[in-house]
């Protein structure tokens, strides 16, 4: 059995592997082959194209590599055409991967939808992609699956995948110990896992480090960078400011479980901040168009995954297209004068992920996904356990 599986960022890279993994506890002998990054490359994929490597965001991005991006799209239909995978997986990243979708549909290949995009939150007609391209779709949030269900599409919750992997995190204790653990609070800085977020947030962020650190000299941050090339930029801006802040490589697990609370830019991490039941400020800032664009199209209440899972703003959020460090500081100033207010709101978290963060998605993904291709005719290896 083959099977196409593409991913276009870090956090998609990951879950491939770990899905990866699932479907080859079934079945041993699938080959997986497709675009994705160093994680899944090390679970087995034999990649095409290193896509994470792009993770682009945003018009103007995606249009300066549109060849790049039309050239991996040629590969795609040729492969699909001439090898003629079992199945395609997909793992968010919804610009490309709809286009993956329609070649792949076009050859007659079934094609699964892994940790969708949020459709729901920001471009609802965008489903009628889903309705003509993908043959089913593994839902990560309790919510999707009847949205996706009310408009005719074949679903299936599973959970999401970063509860998987967030319990066998191995933490640095040397690194908690000598760095993070001080009687004075320390403060997370988390800028985001994507070149241009930390362009865009990390300067806003260290603003309000620095409101922060004026009334409260005591406090000290700690940046996470998700690679080097970040960690330059953060130690660029950082440079510029009388701010005790240092910048740490590949540390966020330890940032974020222990640290009083962070200021972080909105994404996924805020599913591992309420797995650590970590209090945080959310920023995610925008040019002046972008903004406009984005309110106009956005469906939901809220633009982070906690809050929506919550139904309540437990981490305040500020969607802008300006700085917003004095008010993100006014928020940090009642956690840290009113330490009784953390206390309440970790026991919020605690409720909301009592109720989510349950592992086993990738199992569940793969056990899904291989039972369909059972009912299609597809048999997995004899000597590999069912996939029912």
């Amino acid at each position: 059995m083959k099977i196409f599986i593409s991913a276009g960022e870090p956090s998609g890279d990951l879950h491939g592997a770990n899905l990866i993994r699932s479907l080859k506890q079934i079945d041993s002998s699938i080959e997986f082959i497709g675009f994705g990054g160093e994680k899944m490359q090390s679970a087995g994929c034999q990649l095409i194209y290193p896509l994470t490597q792009l993770a682009v965001m945003w018009f103007l991005r995606v249009f300066l590599n549109i060849f790049t991006f039309i050239g991996l799209l040629n590969k795609a239909k040729k492969y699909f055409q001439t090898e003629k995978p079992d199945a395609v997986i997909l793992i968010d990243y919804p610009g490309f991967h709809f286009a993956l979708a329609k070649r792949a549909s076009a050859a007659g290949i079934p094609v699964y939808y892994f940790v969708p995009p949020q459709l729901w939150a920001w471009a609802g007609w965008r489903v009628k992609k889903m309705q003509k391209w993908v043959t089913h779709i593994l839902c990560s949030l309790p919510f999707e699956a009847e949205w996706y269900q009310k408009r005719g599409v074949s679903c299936t919750y599973v959970g999401h995948p970063f509860f998987d992997e967030l319990p066998h995190q191995n933490i640095d204790n040397t690194f908690v110990q000598n760095v993070l653990q001080s009687t004075n609070p320390v403060i997370g800085i988390l800028p985001g896992s994507r070149k241009q977020e930390v362009t865009k947030n990390l300067s806003s962020l260290l603003d309000t480090a620095t409101i922060i650190h004026q009334q409260h000299p005591e406090v000290t941050f700690a940046v996470a960078s998700y690679n080097q090339i970040q960690a330059d930029i953060a130690n660029q801006m950082i440079a510029k400011r009388d701010l005790p802040v240092k910048v740490y490589l590949k540390k966020t697990p330890e940032i974020i479980s222990n640290t009083r609370f962070c200021l972080s830019v909105s994404g996924s991490v805020s599913l591992e901040l309420m797995y650590r039941l970590t209090p945080a400020i959310i920023l995610y800032q925008l040019n002046w168009v972008s903004l406009r664009v984005g309110r106009f199209f956005m469906k939901c209440r809220y633009i982070t995954l906690v809050n929506l899972l919550a139904n309540e703003e437990l981490y305040p959020e500020f969607l802008t297209d300006h700085n917003p460090s004095k008010a993100m500081a006014a928020k940090a100033m009642i956690w840290l004068n009113e330490p009784e207010k953390i206390s309440e709101l970790k026991q919020k978290l605690e409720k909301v992920r009592s109720q989510v963060a349950i592992p086993g998605a990738c199992d569940r993904a793969a056990n899904a996904i291989m039972q369909q291709l059972l009912q299609l005719g597809t048999k997995p290896h004899s000597n590999q356990r069912s996939a029912a």
